[in-house]
């Protein structure tokens, strides 16, 4: 309670803190605080409508944090895709990929400590995104193209109310452009380092006075900026295996991008009253796998945990006992002899000589790539009712997804990894927007549908074979929703707010995870895999002397079906799972001038549960499938939104206290990564963006996030994490600075000169915190310039992002049974060159 008192108490401060500069213009202009966006000829800072609370809005008359982007802000700093918007945002941290995805199309977002970092299917994220009101179920392919937008909201805190499940760290909305109704368009061409050439283009196409068009494409390519090089004295290049991977690429440079995108919507007015827009969009991409570096290696056989390493070099030293040899090493691909490197063996030890000096080099040669496909539409049917707005936003989506990654960094198949993922989802919502009682009552009234369905299967092979997974999980999930949000003026002045939203959802899942090799047969002495042999493993456990002792029925393979399956076995229709839940939100609001507002909320979000799906030993008969419960969010907020000195400044600071309750975590069990509802904790702090615009010709921004995120209590079953860890992705603090300059040149044109520097303090990468993964502070600036012509017909920019060429790592896994620590490392200062032509 004393925690929760002094949290109020600055809360308090920071509120009198912003409202007294709210009434201090000349204070506040001297000092440099954040961003909203882009300022109008009249020399005041523009307006961004949002519909954060679905309905079109004043960003600063909407009583949440939002960090808002037009698309004239994210083009004049050169942001293309989704996770760029993270050195912008306080509070927010987003990254192309996760821990083994081997793919930069995955999405790792986290708001105010809350989100998720991982891809699997069975897991949902934290922070939801939407793209023109339809929600992007998976990760994978969530680190959307930024293509033909009119803006991007990022909400922080729980929306549960009116943006529904999986947004109890915020959503990020993403609205497309709407034809225009004048023929016209622009083309762009963007060439840099590391052979990048990227392309862009619009058009809008009146078709009648009723109906209108616009089509847009884009493509990126580049080379990559990790190389691939070969290990000294080795030979042969690679060494051959025949394990099952999806896919057969092995390039010579990763981290590059070879990807195309288009997009179209139709608007259609068919009355004065009713409205139809019809869009779609598709994204093909083939890139050359992320770069990744290994840290460090694990076949220490002193050591309990590093359980593949030294059993691949054993089996590659002949020191391990003979049955050992016999039943498990036969699967070790032979290699080259390296010229006396390995006196005793034919093939390469695996170790650290595998750690290269440059982290932009690596000895990989093995199946490196990221092939999406992600495709869909919607429909979206709005009526004018006079007193009230019906609204129906019809989705479908589907994405087909395969990626692989060589994760030991050498010529060996120590650890790869490769997956292949189908999904598709149908959604339906409909809204009633309107006001009642002299519109002293607004209000949003609505229900929702969602379908999805899908499979991800996984193949992973461990050093040598010796473990190898084929995972097969099947998921389907339905869920139903209504919601409604009131808010009622009791005066110009005050009002209050009140939001609820009541979820029920089911899910199903059948799990065929197996282990081809039957490691787990061979550890207990059954060299030949039958079914004879699974009999005897399970009533009478090891079959060799010198394990008796491991009791029967620890490693019993459950289906006689499938043999080497390690998952339970599903009954007819799949293991279910349902949920239900009630996401409430309650508000005041006081307009303590027209310009200025003070806000306070309660508001409570939810997380689906699930179940765990990448086991690699054997669940004994009858076992069921593991299942994790929701996590649940319960925030706090207070704030103040105001706009002075002309509107020439604006001033934005809130407040949180968040209770995060049966938080999903993955934890690294042997060489399981497990999910588990590993606790609660308490996140608190505070955001504060500033814009202003002095002159005509200046406009600059500022920004700064606190959070203190905090374990209060933890599962007495979960392993690697304390009260004193921090919660991943979640920096303590976080400073953006974004000024941008406009220089006239009388008759021939203009340039506009733009930076944005962005501090971060350290944090983790993963849940166990490892401090090999750990992120320090950095400071990560960029900058470019652009030249406009006179008739605002073409222009030419040129930009460096990363300029002081800082490097840390945006994620990584400490896979210590499978040998190996590696991550993949931010990228590195690259130069570009822009011409766009507008027509």
């Amino acid at each position: 309670m004393r925690d929760l008192r002094n949290t109020r108490n600055l809360f308090a401060a920071l509120l009198c803190g912003a409202s007294a500069l709210a009434f201090a213009p000349e204070a506040a202009l001297a000092a440099d605080e954040p961003q909203a966006q882009e300022a109008q000829d009249s020399g005041g800072i523009g307006e961004i409508i949002v519909t954060a609370q679905k309905r079109a809005e004043n960003v600063q008359d909407v009583p949440i944090s939002i960090t808002a982007f037009t698309a004239d802000a994210l083009q004049a700093r050169g942001i293309s895709d989704v996770t760029a918007m993270g050195n912008l945002a306080p509070n927010v941290t987003l990254d192309a990929g996760t821990p083994f995805s081997g793919s930069s199309s995955v999405l790792s977002a986290f708001i105010r400590g809350i989100g998720q970092n991982d891809f699997a299917f069975n897991l949902d994220p934290g922070v939801g995104v939407y793209l023109d009101g339809v929600y992007l179920a998976r990760s994978v392919g969530a680190n959307q193209d930024l293509l033909d937008i009119e803006r991007v909201e990022i909400l922080k805190g729980p929306q549960g109310d009116l943006f529904g499940r999986n947004t109890i760290g915020g959503a990020i909305s993403i609205v497309t452009r709407r034809p225009a109704k004048e023929f016209g368009g622009r083309l762009e061409v963007t060439a840099g380092r590391f052979g990048r050439i990227d392309t862009k283009g619009t058009v809008n196409v009146p078709i009648s006075n009723k109906l209108f068009s616009a089509f847009s494409f884009s493509t990126k390519k580049n080379d990559g900026y990790q190389r691939q090089i070969a290990f000294p004295g080795f030979a042969s290049g690679v060494i051959a295996d025949n394990f099952n991977y999806f896919g057969n690429k092995r390039p010579d440079r990763f981290g590059g991008e070879d990807q195309y995108s288009i997009r179209g919507k139709l608007l259609w007015e068919a009355t004065p009253d009713v409205t139809v827009t019809l869009a779609g969009d598709y994204l093909h991409q083939d890139n050359n796998g992320v770069a990744s570096t290994v840290i460090k290696t694990h076949t220490n056989p002193a050591d309990p945990s590093n359980v593949f390493g030294p059993l691949y070099n054993g089996c590659i030293a002949g020191a391990l006992p003979p049955f050992a040899m016999a039943g498990i090493c036969n699967n070790i691909v032979q290699g080259t002899n390296l010229g006396g490197l390995v006196a005793t063996s034919p093939t390469l030890f695996y170790g650290d000589q595998f750690l290269t000096r440059d982290i932009d080099d690596s000895y990989a040669t093995g199946n490196n790539f990221s092939r999406l496909r992600s495709y869909g539409g919607s429909l979206t049917f709005e009526w004018d009712l006079g007193a009230a707005q019906l609204k129906s936003v019809t989705g479908y989506r589907e994405l087909h997804w395969q990626s692989a990654q060589d994760e030991d960094g050498s010529p060996l198949p120590i650890l790869q990894t490769s997956f292949d993922m189908n999904q598709k989802q149908f959604s339906e919502e409909l809204q009633l927007t309107g006001a009642a009682m002299d519109d002293k009552l607004t209000y949003v009234l609505g229900a929702y549908y969602f379908d999805e369905s899908g499979n991800l299967h996984d193949l992973v092979t461990f050093p040598g074979g010796l473990l190898q997974i084929d995972g097969q999980n099947y998921l389907g999930t339905k869920n139903y929703a209504g919601y409604a949000h009131l808010n009622y003026k009791f005066n110009d002045q005050f009002s209050i707010t009140l939001g609820g939203r009541y979820t029920h959802e089911k899910k199903t899942f059948t799990g065929l995870q197996s282990d081809p090799n039957g490691i787990f047969y061979k550890l207990n002495g059954y060299y030949t895999v039958d079914e004879a042999a699974r009999q005897s493993l399970c009533n009478n456990g090891a079959a060799v002397p010198s394990l008796q002792g491991i009791p029967p029925g620890l490693f019993c393979y459950p289906s006689g079906t499938n043999i080497t399956q390690v998952y339970p076995v599903a009954p007819a229709g799949g293991f279910k799972q349902s949920f239900n839940n009630f996401s409430p939100k309650i508000g005041l609001e006081l307009k303590v001038t027209p310009d200025v507002m003070i806000y306070a909320s309660f508001a409570k979000g939810y997380k689906t549960g699930g179940w765990t799906t990448r086991l690699t030993t054997p669940q004994p008969v009858g076992t069921p499938a593991p299942t994790f419960g929701p996590e649940k969010a319960t925030t706090w907020e207070m704030g103040v939104k105001s706009e002075f000195a002309d509107r020439k400044a604006q001033l934005n600071v809130s407040g949180f206290y968040t209770k995060y309750k049966g938080i999903q975590l993955n934890f690294q069990i042997g060489t399981s990564p497990t999910l588990q509802n590993a606790g609660e904790a308490e996140i608190y702090g505070f955001e504060a963006e500033f814009q202003a615009r002095p002159v005509a010709d200046l406009t600059f921004s500022a920004g700064i996030g606190y959070t203190h995120a905090k374990y209060t209590s933890l599962s007495p079953f979960v392993t690697g994490v304390t009260l004193n860890s921090r919660l991943p992705k979640t920096p303590e603090w976080k400073l953006t600075f974004n000024p941008q300059y406009r220089i006239g040149l009388g008759d021939h044109g203009d340039l506009m000169v733009s930076a944005d520097y962005t501090h971060t303090s350290s944090l983790f990468n993963d849940t166990e915190n490892t401090l090999l993964l750990k992120r320090p502070a950095t400071d990560v600036a960029n900058a470019s310039i652009t030249y406009r012509a006179p008739d605002k017909n073409w222009e030419l920019a040129a930009g460096v992002t990363n300029l002081t060429d800082e490097r840390y790592l945006t994620t990584g896994q400490n896979q210590v049974a499978g040998g190996v620590t590696y991550g993949t490392y931010s990228r590195p200062r690259e130069w570009s060159v822009t011409g766009r032509v507008n027509f």
